[in-house]
């Protein structure tokens, strides 16, 4: 199988400061052909594109990525799993992927879109995303953004900070959250991760114990999503893929292009399911995945943070679809 094959290609772990989630699904939905092109537009630290590129080598890879950092480390990577392949590294968002592949005069087989947060992001403190360590209220994938987690904190009224962790995050809490935000930054500005992360706790008060999740982890996410403006990046990604089924080949996409997407939380995975369903129901694409493919119990005690991956594939064309 392509999973195999590519994870044997390129010691797929954690010396490279990521490990790719559902490879082996990846690669059998994605079915990279040698020769092909293909693309992964959250590139990461290069797990995925590596046995992409492996799978097509000697053919076309294209990488984009918000953070330069990682973009650098996933092109150099990409490089070696496929010495023979043309490797394009763009650093972009991945809303912008169709304008990409057309000023590169190509057309893709493959796409790939990992929307989970790269596990070296989540463990340098200094880049705010996680409440374990200390460190700026930063959450910024693209480090050139002019607005910070902490910048929102600081600047949104209670009611639309309520409204984003309800929202976003989808915390039962929120209105508990804002008031005690609102209440501290009055006194004293919030700008730590763990500033913020206390003042959850103490919002949630003796519930915090019962809580199956850290308090702090849907307050987190959500300023994360709106820093990045996520869900509205990923429309647009969905929309650009539309617009390419229904060009029928002759767009950025091949005429029986794979699409696979990996989603995190359930306002993206929503975001997927109806965005396949609809392109699917206007016999514009088939259903390569009929329920989402998740992590097994394997990976998951491997990699804890696959627990709530979830990858969702169709393939352009009309053929017969997954009952």
């Amino acid at each position: 199988m392509h999973g195999a094959a590519g994870h044997a290609a390129d010691g797929h772990g954690r010396e490279h400061g990521h490990e790719p989630v559902l490879l082996g699904s990846v690669m059998e939905m994605t079915a990279p052909k040698r020769g092909g092109c293909v693309i992964d537009a959250t590139a990461g630290r290069g797990g995925h594109a590596s046995a992409l590129a492996a799978a097509v080598d000697p053919g076309v890879v294209i990488l984009l990525d918000r953070d330069a950092d990682n973009l650098r480390y996933a092109v150099e990577r990409v490089r070696t799993a496929a010495p023979h392949s043309r490797i394009e590294g763009v650093h972009a968002d991945f809303r912008s992927v169709s304008s990409v592949v057309e000023r590169l005069g190509l057309r893709a087989d493959v796409l790939l879109a990992d929307l989970g947060v790269s596990s070296n992001q989540m463990d340098m403190p200094e880049r705010g995303f996680s409440f374990h360590d200390d460190g700026p209220l930063d959450m910024r994938l693209d480090r050139s953004l002019p607005v910070t987690a902490a910048d929102l904190v600081r600047d949104l009224s209670e009611s639309d900070i309520a409204s984003l962790i309800g929202t976003l995050g989808e915390d039962p809490f929120s209105r508990a959250i804002a008031r005690k935000i609102a209440q501290s930054r009055a006194t004293e500005p919030i700008t730590t991760t763990a500033h913020l992360a206390r003042l959850v706790r103490e919002a949630y008060g003796s519930r915090a114990r019962f809580s199956r999740l850290h308090p702090a982890t849907r307050t987190f996410m959500a300023l994360r999503i709106a820093v990045n403006d996520e869900l509205r990046a990923l429309e647009e990604l969905l929309g650009s893929i539309t617009s390419a089924a229904h060009a029928r080949g002759t767009g950025w996409l091949s005429g029986e292009a794979r699409v696979a997407i990996i989603s995190f939380h359930s306002l993206e995975d929503r975001q997927v399911k109806r965005s396949f369903a609809a392109l699917v129901d206007a016999a514009l694409a088939h259903r390569l995945t009929r329920r989402p493919e998740v992590a097994s119990d394997t990976e998951v005690e491997a990699n804890p943070r696959a627990r709530s991956a979830k990858l969702r594939a169709i393939a352009l064309g009309t053929r017969k679809s997954l009952p």
